[in-house]
């Protein structure tokens, strides 16, 4: 296929999980933020710093102080990784391969993008934050079902899916990192905590298969591991990584030493195995935070030669 097509569904699935990934944090924080015994800027501040907008929020004159600026922001912002910009952006690179992409799917995508850009949406949001954070959720959560169910399973659907795997891993390390810091840092009382954990499990979908696996029993270190490391859980880094070289392999097989793209697929290899091997030896945060910051940057630098390596990016 050629690198048009495989650029545009590999961004499309990056911001459709992005956009969902968003709006699940800012849903769970919301929630937090009225329920748990935590300063403003401690529910606030990690989402802004999971966001990588830490410097234009600043710029703005905003403060986590007050969570309805953060809200704000990265809902409506023109130029941040708001919810606008991501759903636009995913509409965007599904016209641009409309030829690929299902007709149910670029229904609901496009769908999507004109709700959140219309009236209606504004006065959701100002009425009912739930309301509209899930229906956000549902249809970006239902143009992903459509993708794996309406199209052929070939190299197209192996990029966009690549790209909402490479997304999710990075997502996921950034939320678990920035949280489980900030959370260890609060001394509360033992309910709290629970609380606070529990929150995170939520803000990555991860509450009922953590509770079905630990049978209740949640602890900082139980949290960790299993979003790291449950193989059996699809946004866990472990799942993440292993689908995404599973990905590739089907587009770019390691047999074909002669096709672009070898690099990155080694890359991927080798980050697959370190967080395999690293999963069973987290003994503290210091240990959590170095894999998880490994993690980020691999997922970073693995995107990066997606582009060089497949996409025909200028190195």
């Amino acid at each position: 296929m050629i690198s048009r097509v495989a650029d545009h569904g590999f961004w499309y699935g990056r911001y459709l999980e992005r956009a969902e990934s968003t709006a699940r944090l800012l849903a769970t924080t919301h929630s937090l933020a009225l329920d748990a015994e935590l300063e403003p800027s401690a529910c606030w501040g990690p989402v802004i710093v999971v966001a990588g907008e830490e410097e234009r929020f600043k710029e703005r004159g905003l403060s986590w102080d007050d969570g309805e600026q953060v809200e704000q922001f990265l809902t409506w912002d023109e130029d941040a990784v708001s919810l606008r910009q991501s759903v636009r952006a995913a509409r965007w690179n599904a016209r641009s391969i409309r030829e690929v992409v299902s007709l149910e799917a670029w229904e609901v995508t496009n769908e999507l993008h004109l709700w959140i850009a219309s009236p209606e949406a504004a006065t959701q949001f100002a009425g009912s934050r739930y309301d509209f954070y899930r229906r956000v959720r549902s249809m970006t959560q239902l143009c992903l079902g459509l993708l794996r169910s309406t199209m052929l399973h070939d190299d197209s659907l192996d990029f966009i899916w690549l790209g909402v795997l490479l997304e999710r891993v990075s997502q996921t390390a950034r939320i678990l990192d920035v949280h489980h810091h900030a959370f260890l840092q609060a001394q509360r009382h033992e309910v709290v905590a629970t609380s606070l954990w529990l929150s995170l499990l939520r803000s990555l979908s991860g509450f009922e298969p953590f509770m079905k696996r630990h049978q209740g029993r949640v602890s900082p270190d139980a949290v960790a591991r299993f979003l790291i490391g449950e193989d059996k859980f699809p946004r866990s880094i472990a799942y993440c990584v292993r689908s995404a070289y599973d990905r590739l392999c089907s587009i770019r097989p390691p047999t074909a030493t002669d096709l672009p793209g070898g690099q990155v697929l080694e890359r991927l290899r080798v980050l697959d195995e370190l967080v395999r091997t690293e999963r069973n030896e987290l003994h503290d945060s210091n240990d959590v935070h170095e894999l998880l910051t490994e993690v980020v940057d691999e997922a970073h630098a693995i995107c990066d030669g997606l582009g060089r390596e497949l996409f025909g990016y200028a190195s």
